[in-house]
């Protein structure tokens, strides 16, 4: 099994870590993805020292991005969304709900929320109240409320459907009596030939 290589990050690489961290990869992540892309490259302490000015800034913007991100989590709690989409008449919506329809929700209702953020176990298809967690970083995450409407009137529909349903039973019941009736009446034996 192959060693961690060593690398020194020349820029932020997600999940990784920021410029001027020294960070352990496996060799083929360092060999095919980090070196041919120019994120990193072997260790030295004159590259440390030329990193450091670099370094100082990325760690403020990553403290001001925290900052923005806590902040909209703050306001996201509680927040209801409303989606209308169409949907055929048992509510099963043509298409579905996805993070980037709710993502483009929420920003549109001017909360800065990316794509990332949004945590869904599978998208939704059916008309319906859902929660949905925006999660930025492990403890930065709040739960907010999706109401998927239809864009027509499904509750007429629905009216009409249980009426036809309720008037085909009466007709079924009506057709059973009938049939219990005929039942019951004695009928006249065959003659024997």
């Amino acid at each position: 099994m192959a060693r961690p290589v060593e690398l020194l990050l020349l820029r932020n690489v997600e999940n990784l870590g920021i410029v001027g961290d020294i960070v352990k990869v496996r060799a083929g992540f360092a060999r095919n993805y980090l070196l041919p892309h120019a994120l990193a490259e072997h260790p030295t302490e004159a590259k440390i020292e030329s990193l450091k000015v670099i370094r100082a800034k990325a760690v403020a913007e990553l403290a001001a991005q925290h900052k923005l991100r806590s902040e909209t989590i703050a306001k996201l709690t509680g927040v209801n969304i409303k989606l209308t989409r169409s949907c055929n008449d048992q509510g099963v919506l043509y298409g579905s709900i996805t993070q980037r329809d709710i993502a483009d929700a929420l920003v549109a209702a001017d909360f800065a929320v990316d794509m990332r953020a949004v945590r869904l176990a599978a998208p939704f298809r059916r008309i319906g109240s859902y929660t949905c967690t925006i999660q930025f970083e492990k403890d930065l995450k709040a739960d907010i409320t999706i109401d998927v409407t239809a864009d027509r009137a499904l509750e007429l529909i629905e009216a009409q459907r249980q009426a036809d349903m309720a008037a085909e039973a009466s007709i079924s019941a009506s057709e059973a009596e009938d049939r219990e009736e005929m039942a019951a009446k004695p009928r006249r034996a065959k003659p024997k030939s």
